[in-house]
């Protein structure tokens, strides 16, 4: 008899310690899941000056490193332009695929009736300075 009970109690304690367990194991939290792209963590892109919210902007999840204006882009078209800059080889080429990328986001975000923000930094800049460009 004291078996039983003892069995009883140990599979209730299993099982109430299951259940409570269940929703912590499935929220995936902080960290590189839930399709975030190359970064971790949540909130990627907030006060990013636009009007959509929090981890909406430019920056917003699947598009971190790509610049202003790429969750305005499908992730074929985000993974086009990165070809596209990872194939330049020289500054004047950078810069314009840069330009004509900015320009083509500016007319999609005219479109939703947003407004991009000016971009933090020249991605051209920073090729150059780590000799991937001449």
């Amino acid at each position: 008899m004291k078996t039983s009970t003892l069995l009883k109690s140990i599979s209730l304690v299993a099982v109430l310690g299951a259940t409570l367990a269940l929703p912590v194991l499935a929220h995936p939290g902080a960290g590189m899941g839930g399709g975030m792209g190359m970064g971790g963590g949540m909130g990627m892109g907030v006060g990013m000056g636009m009007q959509n919210g929090p981890g909406t902007g430019p920056m917003g999840p699947g598009a971190r490193g790509m610049g202003v204006g790429a969750n305005l882009m499908s992730p074929q078209e985000r993974t086009a332009m990165m070809v596209k800059m990872r194939a330049v080889k020289t500054y004047d080429e950078c810069k314009l695929v840069q330009s004509e990328q900015h320009k083509a986001m500016q007319a999609r975000a005219k479109e939703k009736g947003i407004t991009l923000p000016e971009p933090r930094q020249n991605r051209c800049d920073m090729m150059k300075a780590r000799g991937l460009i001449g």
